[in-house]
């Protein structure tokens, strides 16, 4: 089921955020999904957990204060950036008087609206249901009781039946239709590895890799200044020079990325894990890329890529002045600073990936 966002009413989204390392980047990753949501972000609440309550994950003390500014800034949904169990949803929806969701439900909404691929939409379905499945005591009657919208949308909505044994069966229906599909993808991955490069395009979320994509390939990839903008994995192929490959355009990281969408999305890892070449997009003017490399790096290092194997990109470089573009670190990569958008450095890049792949 696809949804219009045209006809609905945007939602007022309150934050309520947890951070045991960086407070603004956390804060600025998930403002960025709130906006990915098609969200009106505003307010937040920073908290400080010295010890989960089972009840409502966070003191008694601190719901009051929420549902203070809830009703203060006519809240229609809070957002919880950690994961919730089934009952906390359902004491938290009663003490607040709002919708509430968790961290992951908001990425699975955002991931709904944008997987277009009869592969994409099994993937995301099967995670919906997965993470439905042990809750269903805190979602069931919410879309009823709040009308629906962020975290009650997306192509599971009309199969969502809340049941669970009606869930275990479509579960185990899914998880066959995407055996399929996945034995399909695999052995034209191992046909087209036999024959000729691959060169996959990792990196952050709204980092610019579709862009890139769209300029070395002179295609027409959506492209969007949006946290998950592409969701399916996308190839094209590249001549360049008597150099032959074929572009993968994945799915971008996001920090604590849920396990459920992790085994999901496995297609898009496992077109990284198979490449000849990666090439590691960062958005430079992002002040927290260097977290964000962190993040790509835990999930290639698990795939068991060498950074001998990847390039490290700086995108958006027209955005930094000379003396930042100075001082962006290279990390023992081998690394190239570019603007895709106007298509600024390109043909250095293009030149390294030749020689990385000729080698």
């Amino acid at each position: 089921m696809t949804y219009n966002l045209i006809d609905e009413k945007i939602e007022k989204a309150f934050l309520v955020y947890f951070s045991t390392q960086d407070e603004k980047h956390e804060l600025a990753e998930m403002k960025e999904l709130i906006r990915s949501a098609m969200l009106d972000f505003v307010g937040s609440e920073y908290v400080t957990l010295r010890e989960i309550n089972p009840h409502s994950y966070i003191g008694v003390g601190k719901v009051e204060e929420i549902a203070y500014k809830v009703q203060e800034l006519d809240v229609d949904v809070v957002i919880f950036d950690v994961s919730l169990t089934g009952s906390q949803l359902r004491n938290l929806q009663t003490e607040l008087g709002v919708k509430v969701i968790d961290r992951t439900m908001l990425i699975l909404d955002i991931f709904a609206g944008r997987a277009k691929s009869n592969e994409g939409k099994l993937q995301v379905e099967l995670a919906q249901l997965k993470y439905t499945l042990p809750r269903l005591s805190g979602i069931s009657g919410t879309a009823g009781r709040f009308g629906g919208g962020v975290g009650m949308r997306g192509p599971g909505e009309t199969k969502l039946e809340l049941d669970k044994r009606k869930i275990q069966e479509n579960i185990q229906k899914k998880e066959k239709e995407l055996k399929i599909v996945n034995e399909k993808r695999q052995l034209t991955r191992k046909q087209r590895k036999n024959r000729e490069f691959m060169v996959s395009l990792v990196g952050y979320s709204n980092a610019g890799k579709s862009t890139l994509m769209n300029t070395i390939t002179k295609a027409d990839t959506y492209a969007d200044n949006r946290l998950f903008a592409t969701l399916d994995v996308l190839t094209k192929r590249v001549w360049d020079e008597g150099t032959s490959y074929v572009l993968c355009d994945t799915v971008g990281f996001v920090s604590n990325l849920p396990h459920e969408l992790m085994n999901a999305f496995s297609a898009t890892l496992e077109e990284v894990r198979d490449a000849d070449l990666c090439l590691i997009i960062l958005d430079a003017s992002d002040k927290s890329k260097y977290e964000q490399l962190k993040v790509v790096e835990q999930e290639l290092q698990k795939q068991k890529v060498s950074k001998d194997n990847c390039i490290l990109v700086y995108n958006k470089c027209d955005l930094l002045n000379k003396m930042e573009l100075s001082v962006l670190e290279d990390f023992s990569y081998t690394t190239c600073k570019i603007q895709a958008k106007h298509n600024q450095g390109v043909t250095e890049l293009k030149a390294l990936i030749r020689e990385k792949l000729n080698r």
